[in-house]
């Protein structure tokens, strides 16, 4: 149980001034987050809740892959990046950079597709070695030329990278499309499934570089993507092109246009940057031969902001059960403190998390207007006119009809959407 009394952050009654994205407004207004400037969040004990069952469904879809956690520095060695031409900020243009005490020039890591490739070397010497997957969670740092989105386009950011490496470009491409169909099921779980799109992007699905972004339609998102008619799939604005159009046997009427926010994407890099790095391993036959490298990220912190975007209204955010920071928001009004507390400790013993407003300097409307406002998906309220009835005040955020439930059937309410 998390005592409102006691929680860190307290809710605000105005949006802030200085964010003009919904998702930031609300996340800040809600205590979720805190704005250190431009680009940049703190995440308070609400956010960083979401975040963690973010990371928990994103893990289970990595490890089902075989993939394997692990964390790496932030901070880059200039020298591998220079083997595969990406220092320079002609070639990668958001590097954030420094010196250490003796001189030597580092950076701060946007990417590890080059540290963890120099890392391997050292795990990998035969074709029994392979095929490899590992993925982290890390503070990645983009300097972005602008950050007018809140927590969708942040110049420091948490995001899961995964990176595989293959025997074969056939086993790379089964991988591939596994690995496809787990983000898939990660945007699923976190309610986002019927509004987002295998996209495919620039480089194309019709050349040898092919890649892929996962595009959520929201009217904040900074793409446009044109989704076919029948559901499956959707082209970046960037290869809407005849020529794409043509090689697809499509016509533009079969697309609808929309606006999309990336949150996530996969590339196929071939053997390239393991031969730039050194990267061999000896086939059955006693050959040197590269691996094939793919690369898959998911922005967690750019999900929970579209997430935020997507599921919100006029009074505040509406998270969607599979990521909310709590089950259950509990209300005690009248001085009821005792049977309220009975009512929510019965809850957790059957497993539910509750955050529960026990403020005494707060009137009912104030609290109903936090509950709104913070979007827990479940609302109870315990005061003197429900205990009269020997019920329980219960409301789905969702929707605005109020119901009365007996204590004992509460756990069955709440289960139902």
């Amino acid at each position: 149980m998390q005592r409102m009394s006691q929680l860190f952050t307290k809710t605000r009654r105005e949006a802030p001034a200085d964010e003009s994205s919904r998702n930031a407004q609300l996340l800040i207004q809600a205590g979720f987050i805190h704005k250190e400037m431009a680009g940049v969040y703190s995440y308070l004990p609400l956010g960083l809740r979401v975040i963690n069952t973010i990371k928990r469904i994103v893990s289970a879809e990595m490890e089902a892959l075989g993939s394997q956690e692990l964390i790496m520095s932030t901070i880059q060695n200039k020298d591998i990046w220079e083997k595969t031409n990406r220092w320079s900020d002609e070639a990668v243009d958001v590097w954030f950079k420094s010196q250490l005490k003796n001189g030597n020039e580092i950076g701060f890591g946007w990417s590890h597709e080059e540290p963890i490739t120099d890392m391997i070397k050292g795990h990998i010497a035969s074709y029994a070695d392979l095929p490899r997957y590992v993925h982290q969670f890390q503070n990645k740092l983009r300097n972005e030329v602008r950050a007018k989105s809140g927590i969708m386009r942040c110049r420091e950011f948490i995001m899961k990278d995964m990176y595989s490496y293959s025997l074969t470009e056939e086993q790379h491409i089964a991988f591939y499309a596994k690995a496809t169909d787990a983000y898939m099921n990660v945007f699923r779980n976190v309610g986002l499934g019927d509004r987002t799109f295998v996209t495919s992007a620039s480089g194309g699905l019709f050349t040898e570089k092919f890649s892929h972004e996962f595009q959520t339609v929201c009217e904040a998102g900074e793409d446009v993507i044109y989704v076919h008619k029948d559901g499956t799939h959707a082209l970046n604005g960037e290869i809407f092109t005849d020529e794409t159009l043509q090689k697809m046997n499509a016509e533009r009427s079969d697309f609808e246009q929309k606006k999309a926010a990336e949150v996530g994407n996969i590339f196929t890099f071939g053997t390239k940057k393991c031969e730039e790095l050194g990267l061999y391993f000896t086939d059955a036959e006693g050959n040197k031969n590269m691996p094939f490298l793919g690369s898959y990220g998911i922005g967690i912190t750019r999900l929970m902001g579209v997430i935020a975007e997507v599921f919100s209204d006029d009074k505040g955010l509406v998270w969607p059960a599979s990521v909310a920071p709590y089950d259950v928001h509990g209300i005690v009004l009248d001085g009821k403190e005792r049977e309220a507390e009975g009512i929510v400790q019965a809850l957790e013993q059957k497993g539910m998390n509750v955050m529960y407003d026990d403020r005494a300097d707060r009137t009912a409307g104030e609290k109903f207007a936090d509950a709104d406002l913070i979007g827990i998906p479940w609302r109870i309220v315990v005061s003197k006119r429900t205990m009269e009835k020997g019920m329980v005040e219960v409301k789905n955020r969702q929707r605005s009809a109020i119901e009365y439930v007996s204590e004992a059937g509460i756990v069955e309410k709440l289960k139902t959407v």
